[in-house]
């Protein structure tokens, strides 16, 4: 086999990652140079990725294919965004994802940075049954409070899907408003496929959200912060004091507009009482 041919080959199944061929293999590892074992170590460093990703990708499924298995297709994967920033919206996906969809790559949006949540949005949207995101605004955050805002975006999300699903699986949350069989998974963006599609959403959605509002409202770098708490922030504030886009319910934008401290939210148990 030439130097030519290896490069040949080297393209064909390192750069472009084309399955190998038994009989090629054959003759790859039959040849002592560097060169054929440094093709050989490629795909073999590949081939071990890929039966991770698989396994990782397997068990990422396991409450998905359980209820798959039991006859349950459309099952729906819920998560919100945005919690804790001073400002913006908080956001809410809801994905379902057919039966043995295989989406690679897919985690917690958190683990991600922008651009492959980007490309991982766009695949979801492409490969999903049906997918929502659902959004409460600052108004209704600083009307209800931020915990009951998160509960609001899910079920928006979960309303907005193209069909009702059978099954809900949610981070770490339940939805008692509405009728639909559910489990609340404890770090279940980590843990489910459906889930981390749906944080993956909500994410992307209210991050495009915020760079609008840093257009509205420049000079916060709402752009790049995405209305999160970090020093930057708090600095802006300082300097500029709190725009409509800020959470007035929330602890340091009263503080930078000279408000007293809220007094404690309502338990869920007393809400629900009257």
């Amino acid at each position: 086999m030439s130097q030519y041919s290896l490069d040949v080959l080297r393209q064909r199944y390192v750069v472009e990652k084309r399955p190998l061929e038994t009989s090629v293999e054959q003759i790859l590892r039959a040849d002592g140079r560097a060169g054929a074992r440094a093709i050989l170590a490629a795909i073999d460093k590949r081939r071990f990725e890929n039966r991770s990703e698989g396994q990782r990708l397997r068990k990422m499924l396991r409450f998905e294919t359980s209820l798959w298995e039991s006859g349950h297709h459309a099952v729906a994967g819920v998560d919100e965004a945005g919690m804790s920033p001073l400002a913006g919206p908080v956001s809410a996906g809801a994905v379902i994802l057919k039966p043995g969809t295989r989406i690679v790559g897919i985690d917690d949006s958190k683990k991600l940075d922008a651009a492959a949540r980007e490309e991982l949005a766009k695949e979801i949207k492409e490969k999903a049954v049906s997918w929502s995101v659902a959004f409460v605004e600052v108004e209704e955050i600083d009307a209800i409070n931020i915990y009951w805002a998160g509960i609001q975006a899910m079920q928006r999300a979960v309303q907005g899907l193209g069909l009702t699903p059978q099954h809900l699986l949610i981070d770490a949350k339940r939805l008692k408003q509405i009728d639909i069989p559910q489990q609340a998974i404890i770090k279940g963006d980590a843990k489910s496929a459906s889930i981390a599609a749906a944080s993956i959403l909500a994410k992307v959605e209210r991050d495009t959200v915020m760079r609008a509002v840093d257009v509205r409202h420049p000079g916060y770098g709402f752009a790049d912060h995405k209305g999160y708490p970090v020093p930057a922030h708090y600095e802006a504030l300082a300097r500029l004091g709190a725009c409509a886009a800020h959470r007035r319910s929330f602890g340091p934008v009263r503080k930078a507009l000279g408000l007293p401290p809220l007094p404690p939210w309502p338990s869920a148990s007393e809400r629900s009482v009257g």
